[in-house]
């Protein structure tokens, strides 16, 4: 089997080499795929691609038509690949679904600690020799009611995570759990009374038609004026227009993610020198408010090692014509 590996980083590439399997002759390119740059798949059996990647309709014809048969993605998310599509070309597509929910839940539980304890700006602050306090005012998570909007492998520590922080947890989502339940107090309840409810938010669901802006205009204008929102799932979760609108009108406190609606084209890049385009990427940067990171949360040792080796159990069980695990239901998501 021959595999292009789409969107390589020089970080990732020694965890994918260590895991690689015998019989798989793996090339790396760094470009993204797209319309274009699925013509560098001509001659490979296989492809993988990371969430940064476009997979529509027409960039899937063209692999089709390529002799491309599998598809694994590096990513629990695959909004970014149009699923039923897929199947009905006969492609066959796998994700790495359980690669480190640890990995997300803490970096949710930093950038809430950062943005809450204003540790960004403060590290900004000192650098230029301004060690006031003025603008670093804070409140203890002890005692708060933060609201878990997803339970499954990352919202289940998350909410270990701020129970340590002695917080009540309340939750929402399409099934309770009922050891979250049992074991730390989450209550859950309705999308509306989580955002009136809660001091602290934070997100942990996939994106999907029904998740697609699940937070918008009616949401924040419900929430607490001194709630922090954190985003860790994905950017168009959250209706970043709406979300501007409410920030700017003292609607909610604060917004901390790793995520952002339209990635593609500016995320997973050094745009230092170029400078970026998206207006409304420039509004959100401009809050003091506002902590954004580049979509790293899964970039620890630990995430990219399962994340190469769930990487090739897909490949090796194609190319074993054996039943994969991992392999997708085709439900109809967000192309």
């Amino acid at each position: 089997m021959k595999l292009l590996v789409y969107s390589a980083k020089d970080y990732e590439i020694p965890f994918l080499d260590k895991a690689r399997d015998e019989r798989i002759r793996t090339t790396y390119t760094s470009a993204a795929l797209d319309s274009q740059t699925a013509l560098q798949a001509a001659g490979f059996d296989a492809i993988s691609i990371f969430s940064g990647d476009d997979a529509c309709l027409l960039v899937l014809e063209k692999l089709k038509a390529l002799g491309v048969k599998y598809i694994t993605l590096r990513s629990v998310g695959y909004n970014n690949i149009h699923v039923k599509s897929a199947k009905r070309l006969g492609l066959k597509v796998a994700n790495a679904p359980n690669y480190s929910p640890h990995s997300i839940a803490e970096f949710a539980m930093g950038l809430l600690l950062s943005i809450n304890r204003k540790i960004a700006i403060a590290n900004t602050q000192v650098h230029k020799y301004n060690f006031s306090q003025d603008k670093l005012l804070g409140f203890n998570l002890r005692g708060k009611t933060v609201g878990l909007v997803g339970t499954g492998r990352i919202g289940k520590v998350m909410a270990k995570l701020v129970h340590g922080f002695e917080c009540n947890i309340i939750a929402h989502d399409l099934i309770s759990d009922t050891n979250l339940v049992n074991e730390y107090g989450v209550e859950y309840m309705s999308l509306e009374n989580l955002c009136k409810n809660s001091d602290i938010i934070s997100l942990h669901l996939p994106l999907t038609q029904e998740t697609h802006h699940l937070l918008g205009r009616e949401e924040f204008k419900i929430m607490k004026s001194t709630a922090i929102l954190v985003n860790t799932a994905r950017g168009a979760v959250v209706n970043t227009k709406a979300l501007i609108n409410s920030i700017e009108k003292k609607e909610i406190a604060a917004y901390a993610t790793d995520v952002y609606e339209k990635e593609k084209g500016t995320f997973f890049r050094d745009n230092s020198k170029t400078g970026i385009s998206d207006e409304m990427l420039k509004k959100l940067l401009s809050f003091e408010n506002v902590l954004l990171t580049p979509h790293q949360a899964f970039v620890t040792h630990e995430a990219l090692e399962k994340i190469a080796e769930t990487t090739y159990f897909n490949l090796t069980c194609w190319l074993e014509g054996k039943e994969c695990e991992n392999e997708l239901g085709y439900e109809t998501l967000i192309s």
